[in-house]
């Protein structure tokens, strides 16, 4: 009998699927799972209308979805870097056709929540394990795993946006024609994942051990993870805000009551997002985070003035400031979190860069919308605002003193006399 080669995952098909094509595939997918839990956004006015429930219970059916997001990243986000990549994604490919079968079937607020879980659930369990994937297949000369890691939530939430306010303007039944849609291709791509998609990843031991609920960040990427994070809050907080309330701030602060427009506003935050990405890829991540998180400070800073001034067309602008900076800010601090990553670790250190973004993403929207509810939309994003602006130049400063230290670092190094 042949033994197997040392270092080659067990499952690996004997049929060559090439390199490039197997990098892609895992990048469209990551965008098609973002768009669809981008999708519901402009949906929650049509269904709270519908349904007739208030602002606070729209931000418990958004949040609700980030929390099943998070659980699932806590419990499986390393589980692909013990049982291989495929397996892992075909369940949450399923899991998130049920969840469009879910939606299809709504008839009230109990409905929605559980299509949120579901969704929640399989977006914690992919986002993960193909952002893990990217990485797996990149080329070596060509470390583009990070810029589509990065790029991917801000092209796969305004395409959801746009595709589901295109539905609501033009289509009889909207939420019948999208979340049909949405379930037959998640159907479709966990039938074709095992033939486009060769196992990148080997099956070690530790399985069970896996799924205890924890954050895992390799000790060798510790000190970056903490630099990013504030970064990464204040970017996923805004984001947050702008998925749950946006299409509402635009219709009680400005009295833009048409859905379009709403979505158009979450197209302008998040498609900037994947212009961001883009157009710093190849700067240092130290430039892009850096850069990016003042880009984003500018933005948000502009949203809070449009807001004290009722200006809808600065809000607009601000939108697309914000979301450029987020896309160059949250690049740079991808790159930086997973620089020399070992390939066994890659699935749960980036489930533990989305269960800080989902935290931030949740936690605060939820807050902000219980808070409108008392206060008024106006001054909650005011104040929201604000904070997120703070949380950036935080990042700023904490990164500018790592690059003091390392230099000082250097030139000690640099200056240690040479032993006779």
């Amino acid at each position: 009998m042949r033994p197997r080669r040392a270092g080659l995952p067990r499952s690996v098909p004997r049929r060559r699927v090439p390199r490039a094509v197997s990098f892609w595939t895992a990048g469209l997918l990551l965008v098609l799972v973002l768009a669809a839990s981008g999708v519901p956004s402009p949906l929650y006015r049509v269904y709270q209308e519908r349904f007739g429930f208030s602002s606070g219970v729209l931000t418990t059916v958004f949040g609700i979805y980030a929390f099943a997001l998070l659980a699932a990243l806590l419990v499986v986000g390393a589980l692909s870097d013990h049982v291989g990549r495929r397996p892992v994604l075909v369940a949450g490919l399923l899991l998130q056709a049920v969840a469009g079968l879910l939606f299809l079937l709504a008839d009230g607020v109990g409905w929605l929540l559980a299509a949120r879980v579901v969704q929640g659930l399989s977006v914690g369990t992919l986002t993960g394990t193909l952002g893990a994937t990217l990485l797996d297949f990149q080329r070596a000369d060509r470390p583009t795993g990070a810029l589509l890691n990065s790029a991917s939530p801000g092209l796969g939430l305004a395409l959801g946006a746009v595709g589901a306010g295109l539905a609501i303007e033009f289509v009889p039944a909207p939420t019948t024609w999208v979340f049909g849609t949405t379930t037959a291709l998640f159907t479709a791509a966990a039938l074709l994942l095992p033939v486009l998609l060769p196992e990148s990843s080997p099956r070690v031991p530790g399985a069970l051990a896996s799924l205890r609920p924890r954050v895992h960040v390799p000790a060798a990427q510790r000190g970056a993870f903490l630099v990013a994070l504030p970064c990464l809050v204040a970017l996923w907080a805004l984001s947050g805000l702008y998925l749950s309330l946006g299409p509402s701030v635009m219709a009680g602060v400005f009295g833009v009551e048409d859905h379009l427009v709403g979505s158009l506003l979450l197209v302008a935050v998040n498609a900037t997002g994947t212009v961001g990405s883009v157009s710093l890829w190849r700067a240092s991540a130290r430039t892009a985070m850096l850069s990016g998180c003042l880009v984003f400070a500018v933005g948000v800073t502009a949203t809070v003035a449009a807001l004290l001034t009722a200006a809808p067309v600065l809000f607009f602008a601000a939108a697309v400031v914000s979301g450029f900076g987020f896309g160059a800010a949250f690049l740079g601090a991808i790159a930086t979190v997973t620089r020399g990553v070992a390939a066994g670790e890659r699935g749960g250190l980036l489930s533990s860069v989305f269960v800080v973004g989902y935290l931030a993403f949740s936690v605060p929207a939820i807050t902000a919308g219980l808070a409108a509810a008392r206060v008024g939309l106006r001054p909650t994003a005011t104040v929201y605002g604000a904070l997120v602006v703070a949380l950036a130049l935080v990042a700023v400063a904490g990164l500018l003193r790592r690059r003091r230290a390392e230099r000082r670092a250097t030139a000690g190094e640099r200056s240690e006399p040479v032993a006779a």
